[in-house]
This record gives structure tokens, C-alpha cells and sequence, in this order.
């Protein structure tokens, strides 16, 4: 691999949330919906009708390339590419060429050994989605149409990728932002967000670059790392036994951990565009522009700085908590309801470490901690503990009991009898109960030649004793002076 790079760029095909497709006013509620329902005679290609442009998915696609650093071009053109498969039954796609609406922008992504790298945005154009072939065993293929017409956002990056990992990061980076301003669902599985990327290989002293292979329709942010790392080895064979790469477009096998060639790859040309004539030229006033600016949220990126400023959080913490913009949000109602000096890290730390392991043990998404474990629920339950009301033990206890159930923490406190035993006469009696059980005898010898992390054994038996009430640090106390 040191004697070759890798160029990748990666075509990254988003659905825009909105309530009608893309040039009618069929509905784009198609998951779910039984075949060839969501249609209409512009969806369909039936001679005669007429596409009308989507005005809220121009709004949001302009979000969008404003959110990845673009500028939003005053006019694009729609233009007719040439469409050969069934899928769109016209015959041509409706789409966007060599005037787009936005252009020239640039992301950020951090690899795992904390580079910084700026990957450019070449490009955001606006389109329909095709319909979905679907194939069965005997070679027969069935087309459901109600996915044609979805509103298309293409966002093409510049060949700045250099590993499969960055290009994983760039896919997952996009993702974060489309969904932060609402205009994608972010789902993967129902073809909401797929990506296309390009790849070709050339040795490192040579500046001619490789002949570019494309992988279609990748959608997981894993498989994409891993037909661009398999695509990388079997370009490298190729040329180390002397052979020449192919142009040419390839599909991703995850059962066989290979991609495999599915026809030439075209070119422009191949594609025949010429101007849409049914759709006039857009164009967009600096009033329109100026004022989707002015919709534009503050972007995770400057969240994530602004709550390490703000709140004294790692980069790794502020990092997870803004990966969604809802957990974001629910971050910082949480701590504004704990009104206490070191609120911020411990609502970051319940957060992250008792919430999202719920959720993951639970297969749940990030989102579902906001439902399961309100605001002032994780308020109250933060509290008792800053106030010396219960121990931190009991408050994991019923921190899951909270999010399994929605009971109220400072009631279970009060009807368990649940509070802190922090009398000394009290805790000295568990203290001396503990030392006198012969499970403690080991920890007690070790102690007493030196080792004084063997006291942590002895603590835990107590506060297994009292059920995580007693006071950890009264009690370590108590156990140093019975042992002197």
C-alpha cells in the first residue's frame, strides 16, 4: 500500500424531506406503502404531463449546500440525462448538470489518530429518484414506482479522500448534517441516504491518476469502508501482475466481501444532456438567499466548540453529544434545569455513560433518552445526589428504574427509604460488621503491609452491606482508622 494512492470521491444521494415529490404533488410517504400507490401521470411518464418544481425542496437542498460551505448559485438549470432502465419509466432523469444549485463547499472530519482533514464539496445539485427493480430468483424483475419523482439531493465531493476510513467519515459527516437541519431522515435502510464512490489507484511516483471505478448504491457507512479497502487491494493486484484497470461501475457484496463488475462505467457524454424544456431556468434573488442564510441553525461543529467553551466538555463528550442535534438540545435543557455550578459535567456524564449504554444494551436510538428519561426527571435525579440525599450507587439504580419505567426519582426515595446513611454510629456498625467476615481477611492483611488500594474491598463489601446507602467517602474514613 506505501508504494500506492488511493483517490476516492464519493456521490452521496440524499432524499429532501419534504410532503410531495420532486415535480408533482404525489406524496412522498411511500416506506411501507404497498406497490405502485404513491404514483401520478408525472411520476409514471404518461404522455403529456408536465413536472412543476418542488419550491420547498429548493429551500432545503439550498439549506443544505449552505450547511456543508457551499455557495448557492443565483441560477441553475434543470437539464434531461438520459435514463435507459426502467426504473423511470420517461426514459430520462430530471436533473441538474453543468449549472447546479450549490457549489464549492468543504466539510471537516477527524480520523481516529486526531487528524483534521477538509474534504471539498464539489457540487449539490437537485433531481428525481428513480423507481426500485426488484429481482427474483427465476430472472424475472418486478418495478415499484412509488420511490420515482422523491426529491434528490446529489452532493459530489471532490477527490480529497485518501483512506476508506476518511471516506466513511465524510459519508457519516454529511449524514450528521443533513439530519441536524432537518431536510433528510438519515435512514440508510430504506434508500432515504446511499452513496456511489470512485476509487482508483496509482503508484505513488507517478502523477498520472488510475482509471476511476465506480461502487453504486453503498448503504452503510461500514460497507463503504469496506468495498473501498477490498476495491484498493484488487486495483493494486491488478497492477502488480502487469494489468491494467478497467473503467467501469461495480457493485458491493457484504455476504462475499467483494465487489463485482456490473457494466462500463459512462461517461458525460454517454448521458446526452441537453436543457430541461419543460422547466425554465431558477433563479434565486440575494433576498432568497439571504434569507435561507438567516434559516440556518448553528451547525454541529460549532456546537461541539461552543459546549467545550461553554461547559468545560472533552472533545470526545462534546463530540457524542452533538451528533444529533435533539440529544444536543436535551443536553443543554438538562443542565439549564440543574441550576449547579458542576451541573454541566455530571448531566454530560450521566448522559453518556448510564444513558446511551441503556439505550445500546436496549437497541435504541440516541434520540429515544429524551422520551425515557425527561429533562426534569434526570434533574431530580442529579440532585438528590449533588445534595447528599442518596449515594451515586442507588442514584444508577434508579437511574434504569427511570428509564424502564418514567417513575419519579425523588418518590422512590421516599417510599424505599432510599436516603444516604451518613450517621457515624451507624455506618461504624457495618464497618466493624465487614472486618469481622472472614471474606475480608485477605484485603485486611494486604492493607496492613502496604497495599492500600486492598481498602477499595473492603468499602464495596460495606456498601453491598447497606445496599449503596452508606456514604463511600465517611465510610473509607472509618475503615482507615479501625485498621490503624
Amino acid at each position: 500500500m506505501t508504494e500506492y494512492i488511493a483517490t476516492i470521491g464519493l456521490e452521496i444521494h440524499a432524499h429532501v424531506r419534504t410532503l410531495s415529490k420532486m415535480f408533482d404533488g404525489c406524496s412522498t410517504d411511500y416506506a411501507g406503502a404497498p406497490p405502485n400507490t404513491r404514483v401520478s401521470v408525472v411520476s409514471l411518464g404518461l404522455p403529456g404531463a408536465l413536472p412543476v418544481l418542488n419550491a420547498r425542496a429548493v429551500e432545503l437542498a439550498a439549506l443544505c449546500g449552505l450547511a456543508l460551505g457551499c455557495r448557492i448559485n443565483e441560477r441553475s438549470i434543470f437539464a434531461r440525462k438520459s435514463y435507459p432502465y426502467p426504473d423511470l419509466p420517461k426514459g430520462f432523469q430530471i436533473t441538474q448538470y453543468d449549472e447546479p444549485l450549490c457549489s464549492d463547499g468543504a466539510i471537516e472530519i477527524r480520523t481516529a489518530a486526531g487528524e483534521v482533514r477538509r474534504i471539498g464539496i464539489e457540487r449539490l445539485h437537485i433531481e428525481e429518484d428513480t423507481g426500485r427493480l426488484i429481482h427474483s430468483p427465476d430472472g424475472s424483475s418486478l418495478i415499484d414506482y412509488n420511490r420515482s419523482g422523491m426529491p434528490l439531493m446529489e452532493i459530489v465531493t471532490r477527490p480529497d479522500i485518501r483512506t476508506p476510513e476518511e471516506a466513511r467519515l465524510t459519508f457519516e459527516k454529511i449524514r450528521q448534517i443533513l439530519v441536524w437541519i432537518g431536510a433528510n431522515s438519515g435512514n440508510l435502510e430504506e434508500g432515504a441516504l446511499r452513496c456511489d464512490a470512485n476509487v482508483s489507484v496509482r503508484r505513488a511516483d507517478s502523477d498520472r491518476f488510475g482509471a476511476k471505478v465506480e461502487i453504486k448504491n453503498i448503504n452503510s457507512f461500514r460497507f463503504v469502508e469496506r468495498a473501498l479497502a477490498y476495491e484498493i487491494e484488487r486495483q493494486i493486484r491488478i497492477l502488480e501482475a502487469g494489468g491494467v484497470v478497467e473503467q467501469e461501475t461495480r457493485g458491493w457484496r457484504e455476504d462475499l466481501g467483494r465487489t463485482e463488475g456490473q457494466r462500463s462505467k459512462e461517461y458525460a457524454h454517454d448521458y446526452r444532456y441537453f436543457p430541461e424544456p419543460d422547466i425554465p431556468p431558477l433563479v434565486l434573488s440575494p433576498e432568497w438567499i439571504a434569507a435561507r442564510k438567516a434559516e440556518l441553525p448553528e451547525l454541529p461543529d460549532a456546537r461541539r466548540a461552543r459546549l467545550m467553551a461553554t461547559y468545560g466538555l472533552s472533545w470526545q463528550d462534546a463530540d457524542l453529544l452533538t451528533q444529533e442535534r435533539a440529544i444536543a438540545d436535551y443536553y443543554e435543557a438538562a443542565v439549564a434545569a440543574v441550576h449547579r455550578p458542576d451541573g454541566a459535567k455530571e448531566v454530560a456524564n450521566w448522559v453518556l455513560n448510564e444513558g446511551f449504554r441503556l439505550l445500546k444494551d436496549q437497541g435504541q436510538p440516541t434520540t429515544a433518552l429524551i422520551e425515557r428519561m425527561p429533562v426534569q426527571r434526570l434533574a431530580a435525579l442529579i440532585d438528590l445526589v449533588q445534595r447528599g440525599t442518596i449515594t451515586r450507587a442507588v442514584a444508577k439504580q434508579l437511574f434504569e428504574e427511570v428509564f424502564n419505567t418514567g417513575a419519579d426519582p425523588i418518590t422512590l426515595v421516599e417510599e424505599r427509604g432510599l436516603t444516604q446513611i451518613s450517621d457515624d454510629d451507624a455506618l461504624l456498625a457495618a464497618v466493624r460488621a465487614a472486618l469481622a467476615d472472614e471474606k475480608a481477611a485477605k484485603a485486611i492483611a494486604e492493607y496492613r503491609k502496604g497495599k492500600t488500594t486492598a481498602i477499595q474491598f473492603l468499602v464495596g463489601m460495606v456498601m453491598r452491606a447497606t445496599k449503596g446507602q452508606a456514604n463511600a467517602q465517611r465510610v473509607r474514613e472509618l475503615l482507615e482508622a479501625e485498621l490503624q
